[in-house]
This record gives C-alpha cells, sequence and structure tokens, in this order.
C-alpha cells in the first residue's frame, strides 16, 4: 500500500483515468461493430465520420496507438466504399 500522499493521489487518479478509458475504448468498439452491421452505403457514410472522431480522440490521447487508429480508420473507410 502507498505511503506517501502523493502515491495514493496518484492511485486515485489512475484509477478514475483507468475507468475512463474503458467507458471511451468500449464505446468506439461498439459504434465501429454497428458500422460494420450496416449494410447500406448511405446509413453507413453517415456514421462513419463519428466513428472516425472517436478513434482519433482515443488516438489523440494515447488510449490507441496512433498506428493502430491508422489501421482501424483506413479498414472501416474501405468497408464502407464496398458496400453497394
Amino acid at each position: 500500500m502507498a505511503n506517501h500522499k502523493s502515491a495514493k493521489k496518484r492511485i486515485r487518479q489512475n484509477a478514475v483515468k483507468r475507468l475512463r478509458n474503458r467507458y471511451y475504448k468500449k464505446s468506439a468498439r461498439t459504434a465501429i461493430s454497428k458500422l460494420r452491421a450496416m449494410t447500406t452505403k448511405e446509413e453507413a457514410n453517415v456514421f462513419l465520420p463519428k466513428v472516425v472522431s472517436m478513434i482519433d480522440k482515443l488516438a489523440k490521447k494515447n488510449t490507441w496507438h496512433k498506428n493502430k487508429a491508422s489501421n482501424l480508420k483506413g479498414k472501416l473507410m474501405r468497408f464502407v466504399n464496398t458496400l453497394a
């Protein structure tokens, strides 16, 4: 257990950050799977910018690595372009 005041504060901060990161990551994963489940190009084109924005925010805060974010965005854009 932590003995210093600053170490106790750091533990509290890490717990809050962990929960917040978990929430945003799960929200983004759910949005990605919802986008991949879409069958019409029109609704996918409307939803794609929202998903890309979520991914960019996670990459900006280093929750996801920038290369992972880039790969995801590329795959999702390719998926939307192949829809009929």
